[in-house]
């Protein structure tokens, strides 16, 4: 049976809010991944937003999780907002490479909201 996303999204709006409170391991990552994916489709949203401020952590499989998220939303016309990304999460990303290409980044919700 394969693993179902512990991470609720909400609409606002025409934008979707996901609150990631728990560590990304990699199958929960990728059942957020896809949950994700089939809200967008549902919902037809415009926006989502990803609040990772609960996030001590990003290895290298979340941060891929994470871009290639922003980037499939991207092609199905749905813009990515990642937002609450702490200091060492931003620069352990820069480090592995990441540059989040196709996600646009803001400090905290409100600002993600406003883009």
């Amino acid at each position: 049976m394969k693993p179902r996303s512990a991470i609720p999204v909400l609409r606002v709006g025409d934008t979707l809010l996901v609150t990631v409170q728990i560590e990304l391991h990699d199958a929960v990552a990728d059942a957020f991944q896809e949950d994700l994916l089939v809200t967008i489709e549902k919902t037809g949203a415009r926006g989502l937003i990803i609040d990772i401020t609960g996030l001590d952590m990003v290895d290298s499989y979340v941060a891929r999780v994470l871009a290639d998220t922003g980037r499939m939303a991207r092609l199905m016309g749905t813009d990515t907002v990642l937002v609450g990304m702490r200091p060492e999460v931003a620069a352990t990303l820069v480090r592995m490479g990441y540059a989040m290409e196709g996600v646009r980044t803001a400090l905290n919700v409100d600002e993600g909201l406003g883009l």
